[in-house]
């Protein structure tokens, strides 16, 4: 493959065999740096030096770290501008391993517990890494525990939305074997992450992560545990983003899918009242969702206490404006369910004085 980039790359960054970007490098007796897996399968063939033809036995081959650790210089701030000039640049960075290096040097620094060079490699990594790759990765587990740590560091809060996104790719696309690893703090630290972040396009990554992560029925009582029906409720407060309060919903008929998740909505004071507000404010999506989490309260965890607080929550008289509003037949219907189902103790009600036509 021949490289074309707009500005000379750093050359020692390269192997002379593959042309791709080193990621283990490996010094020869000749003083020429190669990427392992290249130079072993040439000396496989051949028992000289690609560059010099002097004889090389793969015996004398030796790690070269200095190379690895250039990286917190001036060469991964190089490395950023380049990127940053063009499109082919990327592209080509792309198509030379520039990604795999960059995953390896987060990895490097989480396992060093230092920083330097953290944020710009963050930087550069989604615009010379493909999504597709991301099922690639050797040491993904230690990559997911990598941006975990890197997320509780001092970076900008610029970064840390380029490490949330990373993050989630890489869930995403990883084999479903990665979610019964996680680590036991996984759900924990995620949720402070959402609670503290000022940025909506984080807090939207982080929610599906949570999403992603929980679909197995341990994780998702992990989930529950970790406080995320509270965080989820109490982060609907604010002015949100109608795409960010979809994710929200979503996760919340998720959760209340189960007893454990329905108890947490209803132990908050402002659960029911929050998911009945929302309906016919919002979207499509959130109608959809919203009906799902009262219908299962209703129907599954209905004692005396919780259709008392159904009606207090003004989720009753949200029912009845779901009847008379423009919207679909499945939720009029749903609707219509969950009143005829508690008819009698709604009924004496002032806001349901003409329950019965319904």
């Amino acid at each position: 493959m021949e490289f074309e980039f707009e500005r000379e790359f750093p050359q020692y960054f390269l192997c002379l065999i593959s042309l791709q970007i080193i990621k283990d490098p490996v010094t020869a007796v000749t003083g020429i740096t190669y990427e392992r897996q290249s130079i072993d399968k040439w000396l496989s063939k051949s028992a000289v030096c690609p560059v010099t033809k002097e004889a090389l036995p793969d015996s004398f081959l030796t790690p070269n770290h200095k190379l690895i650790h250039d990286l917190d210089g001036d060469s991964l701030r190089e490395i950023e501008e380049i990127a940053g000039e063009s499109e082919g640049n990327r592209r080509l960075m792309e198509e030379s391993g520039a990604g795999e290096a960059l995953i390896g040097f987060v990895v490097r620094r989480f396992r060093e517990g230092r920083i330097g060079g953290l944020e710009v490699a963050l930087r550069i990594l989604p615009r010379v890494w493909s999504p597709a790759a991301a099922g690639e990765i050797v040491q993904i587990n230690e990559f997911v525990e990598a941006l975990i740590w890197a997320l509780s560091t001092k970076m900008a809060e610029s970064t840390k939305i380029h490490a949330v996104e990373i993050l989630k790719i890489t869930i995403e696309i990883a084999d479903p074997s990665l979610q019964d690893n996680l680590d036991p703090n996984f759900f924990p630290k995620m949720l402070s992450f959402l609670q503290n972040t000022s940025s909506e396009r984080s807090a939207r990554a982080i929610l599906q992560i949570l999403l992603q992560t929980s679909t197995s029925i341990q994780n998702k009582s992990k989930l529950i545990a970790a406080g995320a029906i509270f965080a989820a409720v109490e982060l609907e407060f604010g002015d949100r983003e109608k795409r960010t309060s979809e994710i929200i919903f979503c996760l919340l008929a998720h959760l209340c899918s189960c007893a454990e998740g329905r108890q947490k909505l209803i132990e908050h004071a402002a659960g029911l009242a929050v998911v009945a507000k929302r309906i016919l404010r919002i979207s499509a999506v959130v109608d959809d969702r919203g009906m799902c989490v009262i219908e299962q309260i209703s129907e599954i965890h209905s004692g005396p206490e919780v259709v008392a607080e159904m009606l207090r929550a003004n989720a009753v008289a949200k029912l009845c404006m779901v009847l008379q509003a423009d919207c679909g037949d499945y939720l009029k219907m749903k609707a219509r369910e969950i009143l005829k189902l508690h008819s009698h103790e709604w009924s004496n009600s002032p806001l349901c004085t003409n329950l019965s036509r319904y």
